[in-house]
């Protein structure tokens, strides 16, 4: 138990925390970051906090481990439908006292990819939820809340409902749903609901999509999960419009009195560019020296010239329609032709905008440089070692690059969407207030207006070194964001 200002003795919360991905053990994107550092956060406020993600064979045993089979979970059976799986459940020390179970069944999770396109993508996943559950059960174990995380954990809230409402241990259980991406619902044929064995729960779902010969995990989870959250503010209202909900903002409408929006915390312990491992010469928002000696660094590294009064802009994304690369098509051909920039780009996704970026590096090779796939690394140098950050996302839910951005005094152009509307503020040259450049409207006119502003304004020492130490002084922690969540299970919980 802890203190807490004008509450007293704030008693521990029991929180089953089920994901799909887990940094660092397994990652594709934001959920792997939030799932691990929400609920270190938790263990270290002293909640008694156990985390469920499947043992995927992409997972480095050597660098991760040592793994420990728990001895009361070992060859354990479960069934769905007329497939029998068995499976082991490994844990490991950790330092934080997360309790961090990594359920082990190579039938289902030792492929090439964390997610696939397989025919039994659906069991996968329905596997995840009904294990976490029976863990529970074995450990004689009551969580006072079960917090499950977009798509792949959609079902838990009804199979807690209809499969294990006979069990006292989970008489006052809640259920939490958070939403990290609503574009990704896990939508499957009606046929597989027998395998799902929620064929006895047909009029507890949805009744268009059955009519339409399909389940949707997602919108399952959004019927029966006690609270939605979302990670941030202002998505929380955005997918309740036809613009942005992707089909579900009826339901989303419905149940707006139950929908939260939390933005996202940043782990400074990995984010720090006083103390990043991977930075050359770390720095500070009272010592900035050393950030001009990164761009030095990056742009060696990127083969490009090094000329301190040339502004960098830096990249790390995902190449996926969602991050807004169509504006760029446009803008940053003019833009290398034109003005004296360097250009640093991380990323790897779709062909066509692998191909504009391949392609763009081959006109301008001594001002644009783009390194195809994934370094964590570079990832680190580019937040470092660039001046300005693009973000012109058409949404982003929470976004965490920006984030990093103002943490290491790289100025982000971003579009006002989602978690970059709540987390970067309009700088303004009158006031001396605002951490970045936000456009409105997912137009090439908005994007070009920003990035445009910005490097004009980079050309002002004394106002470039104001915005970033504005942007370096913001706190967008998990010591700050993780209270939130708090407030939430203890009014879930009573």
């Amino acid at each position: 138990m802890r203190h807490q200002p004008g509450l007293g003795v704030l008693k521990p919360v029991r929180i089953a925390l089920v994901a799909s991905e887990v940094a660092p053990y397994a990652k594709s994107g934001g959920l792997a970051d939030v799932a691990g550092a929400l609920s270190r956060y938790l263990a270290r406020q002293g909640h008694d906090v156990r985390l469920f993600v499947p043992f995927y064979g992409q997972i480095d045993t050597a660098q991760n481990g040592p793994f420990v089979a728990v001895d009361f979970l070992r060859d354990v059976p479960l069934r769905l439908g007329r497939r029998s799986f068995r499976y082991t459940v490994f844990t490991r020390p950790d330092p934080d006292r997360l309790g961090t179970y990594f359920l082990h069944c190579p039938e289902l999770y030792h492929r090439e990819s964390l997610y696939t396109s397989d025919p039994d993508e659906h069991l996968r996943f329905a596997f995840l939820s009904r294990a976490a559950v029976e863990c529970c059960q074995r450990m004689g174990w009551s969580p006072q809340v079960i917090h499950t995380n977009d798509w792949h954990t959609g079902l838990l809230p009804l199979y807690l409902k209809r499969h294990y409402q006979w069990d006292r241990l989970f008489a006052t259980t809640r259920t939490v749903l958070t939403i990290h991406n609503i574009g990704y619902q896990g939508v499957f044929g009606a046929e597989v609901l027998p395998e799902l064995e929620l064929e006895g729960c047909a009029d507890l779902l949805y009744q268009e999509d059955l009519h339409a010969g399909r389940i949707n995990f997602l919108k399952t989870g959004l019927l029966y999960a006690d609270v939605l959250t979302t990670v941030s503010r202002t998505y929380a209202r955005e997918i309740q419009t036809a613009e942005y909900g992707m089909g579900l903002e009826d339901i989303l409408r419905r149940r707006a009195g139950s929908l939260v929006g939390i933005v996202n915390g940043v782990d400074y312990g990995d984010w720090n560019p006083s103390a990043d491992p991977y930075l050359p010469h770390p720095y500070s928002v009272a010592d900035l020296s050393g950030k001009a000696k990164n761009k030095r660094h990056l742009l060696d590294a990127m083969g490009l010239s090094f000329d301190e009064e040339v502004p960098v802009l830096g990249l790390v994304s995902r190449l996926v329609h969602q991050k807004g690369f169509d504006l760029l098509f446009d803008i940053l051909p003019d833009l290398l032709a034109r003005r004296d920039v360097r250009l640093t780009f991380l990323g790897s996704g779709e062909a066509k905008y692998a191909r504009f970026f391949a392609q763009l590096q081959q006109a301008f090779p001594t001002k644009m440089s783009y390194y195809k796939g994934y370094s964590e690394e570079l990832a680190h140098l580019i937040e470092a070692g660039a001046d300005i950050f693009l973000m012109p996302s058409r949404y982003e839910p929470c976004g965490l690059n920006q984030m990093y951005s103002l943490r290491y005094g790289t100025v982000p152009v971003v579009r006002k969407t989602g978690g970059l509307a709540d987390t970067v503020q309009l700088w303004n040259p009158s006031s001396r207030q605002g951490t970045g450049f936000v456009f409105d409207h997912f137009t090439t006119d908005g994007l070009r207006w920003a990035l445009h502003t910005a490097l004009d304004t980079y050309r002002d020492r004394d106002a470039w070194r104001t915005l970033q130490e504005n942007g370096m002084k913001q706190d967008f922690s998990w010591e700050v964001q993780g209270q939130e969540y708090e407030a939430l299970y203890r009014r879930l919980v009573g």
